[in-house]
């Protein structure tokens, strides 16, 4: 079939790659560059983990995602990916108390530490506060901006037709029909709609269940004499929804160089408008590393090497949206921040009801975390 997508981040990306895969062909539109900096699936790094509080949907489809990853490391002949491991910080809040049923229920293995061994195993970090923490070996960074780039140049190579700058004013789902910014019309057998927050201005009525959101991200240089140090430290996850925040430790980057240490909000702001507000304050930087509080031992030690924002595509409840939008078309969205790590196998799985091995509600349940029976089961070897 022919096939257009809207969006060249993550989301369009991957399904583009996966159904290259099936033998489609496939146009690709982005109404920026590539990576598209305004986007969010930019910057150095997006995290994967297990951890997911009781969203029990989301932790059982991680294993299905590495595997997914795999399969695009081997197209590309790269791999862009480093392991941290992952250390959940415990306050005794409900989102831990349940990441850890769901992680015992799911046979996923992980060192309970109380505070003092978590102390004395991670002195970077203060465990004033906590009851503890959770460590486990499994997590990583998918470098994210490097991935984008590469799966770009490979899908070319491909075959697959990829145009920046050209944005999309109108589509047409019923017609999988497009209207390019200089009124051009392009129609296609299906189209795909992955416009991240810039959805709700091509489908309002579902746009209605998407918020932009314009978050900020710090990335701090430590001292000289710790920068070793966290080259081997886990990611940290204090995911307390009134005061948390994630944190990425540098690693190596397959371009050369090493990544920053970038800490985050993992509150949504839900504000914004993503064509504009793009600089980070000084004073938005302040209250980022505010959250941080005294987590990090010697904090004024370190120094803010920049302050970035992006805008994130919030669904109320976290969960993804992919679903078929008229008689052609589909929509991802709703990917509320955590949705990277999950590129590729959406691609795959979207890739797999298209050419009908499932029916299209299913893996809409699916995508949006839900367990059921009926649910489709996840990513195949020969996918």
């Amino acid at each position: 079939m022919k096939i257009i997508i809207v969006g060249a981040g993550i989301m369009g990306l991957s399904a583009a790659w996966a159904l290259q895969r099936d033998g489609h062909e496939v146009a690709v539109f982005e109404q920026g560059s590539i990576p598209n900096p305004l986007g969010s699936s930019v910057d150095e790094h997006r995290l994967i983990r297990h951890p997911y509080g009781g969203e029990r949907g989301y932790t059982r489809m991680i294993n299905a995602a590495y595997a997914a990853w795999d399969l695009l490391w081997t197209d590309l002949g790269t791999r862009h990916y480093a392991a941290t491991r992952t250390l959940v910080l415990d306050r005794g809040d409900l989102w831990t108390r349940r990441t850890k049923e769901a992680l015992r229920d799911e046979n996923i293995a992980f060192e309970q530490l109380p505070a003092a061994t978590l102390a004395h195993r991670f002195p970077l970090l203060s465990s004033e506060g906590l009851s503890g923490a959770m460590l486990l070996e499994t997590g990583g960074t998918l470098f994210a901006g490097t991935i984008v780039a590469d799966l770009v140049r490979h899908l070319r190579s491909r075959g697959v037709r990829i145009e920046a700058q050209r944005p999309v004013r109108a589509v047409d789902p019923d017609k999988a029909q497009v209207t390019l910014g200089d009124g051009m019309t392009l129609a296609a057998d299906r189209l795909i709609v992955a416009a991240g927050p810039w959805l709700p201005r091509l489908l309002p009525a579902l746009g209605s269940r998407v918020t932009p959101s314009r978050q900020v991200v710090v990335y701090l240089t430590p001292p000289p004499d710790l920068a070793d140090t966290w080259q081997r430290h886990p990611m940290i996850l204090d995911i307390d929804h009134s005061a948390g925040f994630y944190l990425v430790p540098p690693r190596p980057l397959p371009t050369g160089g090493v990544s920053g240490l970038k800490i985050g909000d993992h509150r949504f702001s839900l504000t914004g408008d993503p064509d504009r507000d793009r600089e980070a304050t000084a004073e938005e930087a302040r209250q980022i590393i505010a959250q941080v509080g005294g987590r990090l031992r010697g904090l004024e030690r370190y120094q803010v090497r920049e302050a970035k924002t992006c805008f994130y595509d919030v669904e109320a409840n976290e969960r993804f949206i992919v679903e078929p939008v008229g008689a052609h078309g589909w929509v991802m969205s709703g990917f509320s921040g955590h949705g990277f790590k999950f590129g590729t196998l959406l691609g795959l799985e979207l890739a797999r009801t298209i050419r009908g091995e499932r029916a299209a509600g299913r893996l809409t349940e699916w995508a949006a975390g839900w367990l059921s029976p009926e649910s489709p089961a996840v990513l195949e070897s020969d996918s």
